[in-house]
């Protein structure tokens, strides 16, 4: 087995099996813990979390060649639809000590289970049981303004509610991930007008469309969107 760091992104690694094949993982920042039950290796006294791209938009986004990933080391992170913290957890060891993951949820069993099974063991970990509808009702848990806000929530305004985040927690020059559901925004309409939407969306907002990436095979009907929001 080699572990190697991924080749564009920090604190992303590639890890080579044994059986010829290559996982994206992230160093563990709970070393001995899983999330979701994920497999742990280790390579040269460090220990590993294998990525799953079937859990994971961003784990999937990385694997269809996403151009930029801006979330990094040190970054506060503000993450809206948080769920158990599958994605959320890999960002927690992105971001590493010295930064944070603000983790928005507003179903309270999801919740439940972050706060159970991942925070107590993850200190740069913060669990927020709200509506991402309402950014204004948690402005009181965040500190000063984020560096990026990841966003991965089933609802019918996506790109207005992320924005609507932007407004009260995002940095001037900040960047947001945006994985869109297309069949939680509009059924009767084809996935790829539903993205020119929430793309219109987000420009007419004030951010800048870097990339846009479909996440088929591993999401159907899904794309992950990368944008810079203004400086």
């Amino acid at each position: 087995m080699q572990v190697k760091p991924h080749p564009s992104f920090s604190q992303i690694y590639v890890v080579a099996l044994d059986d010829g094949t290559e996982r994206l993982a992230t160093r563990n920042l709970a070393p001995g813990r899983t999330v979701y039950g994920e497999k742990l290796v280790r390579f040269e006294g460090v220990e590993y979390r294998l990525w799953d791209p079937f859990r994971s938009k961003l784990a999937a986004a990385i694997l269809k060649g996403v151009k930029a990933v801006p979330i990094k080391p040190d970054h506060q992170v503000l993450y809206l639809g948080a769920a158990s913290g599958t994605t959320a957890s890999h960002i927690s060891d992105i971001v590493g000590e010295k930064g944070h993951v603000y983790c928005v949820e507003f179903a309270a069993r999801a919740l439940r289970e972050l706060i159970n099974n991942v925070c107590p063991y993850r200190p740069n970990m913060t669990p927020i049981l709200e509506d991402a509808r309402f950014p204004e009702r948690y402005a009181l848990f965040i500190r000063g303004k984020v560096d990026d806000i990841y966003c991965d929530i089933a609802q019918p305004e996506q790109a207005k509610i992320l924005a609507d985040n932007a407004d009260i927690h995002l940095k001037s020059g900040g960047w947001i991930m945006l994985a869109v559901k297309a069949q939680s925004i509009d059924v009767t309409k084809e996935p790829s007008e539903v993205y020119k939407r929430e793309l219109k969306i987000l420009e007419t907002r004030g951010f800048t469309i870097e990339d846009i990436v479909h996440l088929e095979p591993f999401d159907k009907a899904h794309a992950m969107i990368v944008a810079k929001y203004r400086n």
